[in-house]
């Protein structure tokens, strides 16, 4: 809905006008993430909405902001369709637009917030000059699931960076003002900083969960066992149920990568391992283990084998 320039920032970040901070919070996080221009590089709708929804946050999290952003929202649904040259400020003058409102009631926005509405309103042509600078930094594994700092040589400019642990392959970081520099004029944009993962011999990432195949031994599999194994940040026991299988997954929650508001999970795939060489004790009970099985392996097989394929 946008009257005079008026913006319902509740329905622009998708909560009901009783939403609760935690929820405000949540919603404004939800949106963040999937708008923010580090994930849109060069993609202005996109920094458009991160913009707004940043300006919708910036007053609902307020509570005086909110407060006098409500009072004006009521009146602009109860005289809908009326010009709102009636709304009084502090002052008792009258407000002529949505902008004069924000301007005499909300008043300056934050660093954060002031730096969003000078961008929305600004038609500075040196903005439209892309100065950002990228760079590609590949980090292995274990650097990607702890997080790890770096310190990169850009412009002759020693930059020390974090890389936030949980990191995904292909996650931009953005390093403001580190950027190409337009001489003159001093302005310089930003560096953006693509990150590749190496791939690892045993652990695979898909998402924030981690997969790995974890060898197991014969008897481990049939009799169960509990067994010691190595997790991206440490060693743990594990238990084998009996009877397992080959190809089976057991899964560890918790234990996979994690972002700011959520954890993966590992999931470990039993691969049965066989001796390249057998001992004479355990060549024994192998044959007395045929001697007593009462399984025959391929009685299903041979049914499907002699079927017409349909």
């Amino acid at each position: 809905m946008e009257l005079d320039g008026f913006k319902d920032y509740f329905k622009i970040l998708g909560i009901s006008r009783n939403a609760t901070d935690k929820e405000i919070k949540s919603a404004f996080r939800n949106l963040a993430k999937k708008f923010h221009p580090d994930l849109h590089p060069y993609d202005e709708k996109a920094e458009s909405e991160f913009q707004v929804i940043n300006e919708a946050y910036e007053i609902l999290s307020d509570k005086e902001k909110k407060k006098y952003y409500e009072e004006y929202l009521s009146y602009k649904y109860q005289n809908r369709g009326v010009k709102s040259k009636d709304f009084p400020n502090k002052d008792n003058e009258k407000i002529l637009n949505f902008d004069e409102f924000l301007s005499a009631f909300i008043g300056r926005f934050s660093e954060v917030g002031k730096e969003i509405y000078s961008n929305i309103s600004s038609n500075n042509k040196d903005q439209l000059l892309n100065l950002d600078a990228k760079f590609n930094l590949q980090i292995s594994f274990l650097e990607a699931f702890n997080g790890t700092k770096k310190i990169l040589l850009v412009n002759d400019e020693r930059i020390e960076i974090k890389v936030p642990q949980g990191i995904q392959e292909g996650s931009i970081i953005r390093i403001k003002k580190k950027g190409n520099i337009q001489f003159g004029k001093g302005i310089r944009g930003d560096l953006l900083i693509e990150v590749s993962v190496k791939s690892h011999p045993i652990w695979k990432v898909k998402g924030l969960d981690i997969y790995a195949e974890l060898p197991i031994s014969l008897d481990e599999l049939a009799l169960g066992a509990k067994i010691l194994v190595a997790l991206p940040k440490g060693n743990t026991y594990l238990l084998i149920p009996s009877a397992s299988l080959p190809g089976q997954k057991l899964r560890l929650e918790g234990q996979g990568f994690r972002d700011l508001d959520s954890k993966g999970d590992l999931f470990f795939t039993l691969k049965l391992k066989l001796p390249e060489n057998w001992s004479d004790e355990e060549m024994r009970l192998l044959e007395k283990l045929r001697s007593v099985r009462i399984d025959e392996p391929r009685s299903n097989w041979f049914d499907q084998a002699r079927t017409e394929r349909k």
